[in-house]
């Protein structure tokens, strides 16, 4: 597949240049889909900013994902009448802008869409996530029809969990870019 149809979402406050995300961009040439304002994300905004991309792309993008960027990925595929153009997604870390503590400042992210994606996906999540427990990631993993991979306790699988330009998560990629041989399960 393209570089260009490798189509890097990041999460709420956009991704560091230590991010794993920042490091496959720069490395491989990806695509990062820039929103309008980081800092005070509008789930609309953001679902008409990624339904523009991926229109402006000449064949269906792998959407890679983080926090945030999940929720968007599942929001979009909800919504927008034009799935066919996401062959699949690299899912990480998602936020659950359900949250408590971040209901008030995630306020247009509610209710999360738990429909099962029409493309191939892999979500990976970690025990110790201080933005969405495990039991949630699963949660989400079952409901978008994700493989699941326990990922142990690696925070928010960022630029603090200390996984460089995270090697292993390029392999779960590479995955997707392959034809679908297998069916969706949860592990």
């Amino acid at each position: 597949m393209s570089a260009a149809n490798i189509l890097i979402l990041p999460g709420w406050q956009n991704s560091g240049p230590e991010h794993w995300q920042s490091r496959w961009e720069a490395a491989y040439a990806y695509q990062r889909l820039e929103q309008h304002d980081w800092m005070r994300p509008l789930r609309g905004d953001w679902i008409a900013r990624l339904e523009e991309v991926l229109l402006q792309n000449k064949s269906p993008a792998i959407l890679v994902a983080h926090s945030l960027g999940c929720l968007l990925a599942a929001a979009w595929a909800a919504y927008s009448p034009n799935v066919h153009l996401v062959k699949a997604a690299l899912l990480v870390a998602p936020g659950d802008a359900e949250r408590e503590e971040l209901r008030a400042v995630l306020t247009s992210w509610s209710p999360i869409p738990m429909q099962t994606l029409p493309f191939r996906s892999i979500l990976v999540g970690s025990r110790n996530d201080p933005y969405c427990s495990e039991a949630r990631a699963r949660e989400f993993a079952s409901a978008w029809g994700s493989d699941y991979i326990d990922y142990g306790d690696r925070g928010h699988i960022n630029a603090e969990s200390g996984l460089g330009a995270w090697p292993h998560g390029y392999e779960l990629l590479q995955q997707l870019e392959q034809p679908d041989t297998a069916s969706k399960s949860v592990h």
